[in-house]
């Protein structure tokens, strides 16, 4: 049984856990991952989740995500996951989440990752993933719009795009 660790608004531990399905008592929070993956053409590698999944099941997200399991950091989540959905190897150990969302039972640690793995050779976790392909950003949009992605706002697709650059955001003088 998968267990997750809760944290408080802070997102400092509680010392509480919850199972796989359970929802996080009021006040409570967990953590969750997501990782984008660009290759050089400057195209997202998004996947297409197994109609086995009781969320959003067969429809496209982003490269991949899950859950931080109890006692994981969130950058050894995303490598776990990185490698049981994809079969990829990337060493997460120096690096931080891109940003992060407030959602209503958790925050999501989303990382950006640029490789260019050839899809043929990619693992898939059969009742996680069932397909993946590369997406320029018109096409997610295109895709949300036909309720084929799961339903992200557009800005958080413009938003990706736009930090896959690591220098995008000191352009024009703009500094941290």
């Amino acid at each position: 049984m998968e267990e997750f660790d809760l944290y408080d608004s802070n997102r400092l531990p509680s010392g509480k856990k919850i199972a796989r399905g359970e929802t996080p008592p009021e006040g409570l929070y967990h953590v969750v991952v997501h990782v984008c993956i660009f290759n050089s053409a400057g195209e997202m590698l998004i996947q297409k989740r197994s109609l086995l999944k009781k969320a959003w099941s067969g429809l496209w997200d982003f490269s991949l995500g899950g859950a931080v399991q109890a006692g994981e950091t969130s950058a050894q989540a995303a490598q776990r996951e990185l490698l049981e959905e994809l079969g990829l190897r990337f060493d997460f150990s120096n690096l931080r989440p891109k940003f992060t969302f407030n959602f209503a039972s958790g925050f999501d640690d989303l990382y950006v990752l640029f490789l260019n793995p050839d899809l043929e050779d990619l693992q898939l976790q059969a009742d996680e993933v069932s397909e993946v392909k590369w997406a320029a950003k018109e096409d997610v949009h295109r895709m949300i719009d036909a309720g084929e992605f799961i339903k992200y706002h557009h800005s958080v697709i413009d938003f990706l795009f736009e930090i896959k650059d690591e220098t995008s955001m000191f352009k024009n003088g703009m500094r941290p």
